[in-house]
């Protein structure tokens, strides 16, 4: 009896750990059906991002695909900053802080917008191909 209570915990873990991959793999599947449709586009568990042209659009991954998309054209960005932990990042070297809370800051007209990113180095390669693309 107190051998089967001792195992109740880890079974309850591996039937979570079983869930969480049978989740994240369906929104893995939502994202590539989305994603088809972007000239280059990004996953990762904060945030998805798409580029079309001068048409960027992100959104939160879900099972059902992403949600609460929001898009904006590149020819409106007055600035793009990496920001790594608060702080901005120069685009020109490789950031040496390799963790930590990491987003794109793009300043637009009328608003600011952050899309958040899990690596910094993911971030750093997309914000150095989107400030390529806003000097064209």
């Amino acid at each position: 009896m107190e051998r089967g209570l001792l195992w109740l915990p880890l079974l309850g873990l591996f039937i979570w750990l079983a869930w969480a991959g049978w989740n994240e793999y369906h929104k893995v599947e939502a994202y590539k059906v989305w994603a088809a449709n972007f000239d280059r586009a990004k996953y990762d568990i904060y945030a998805v991002l798409g580029q079309k042209g001068d048409l960027l659009t992100w959104g939160k991954p879900t099972r059902q695909g992403p949600v609460n998309l929001q898009s904006f054209s590149l020819k409106d960005v007055n600035s793009l900053r990496l920001l790594v932990n608060g702080e901005a990042v120069e685009l020109a070297t490789e950031p040496v802080n390799k963790s930590g809370n990491v987003c794109l800051e793009f300043t637009l007209v009328e608003t600011v917008v952050l899309i958040p990113f899990t690596e910094v180095s993911l971030a750093h390669s997309w914000g150095k191909h989107l400030q390529q693309d806003l000097r064209l």
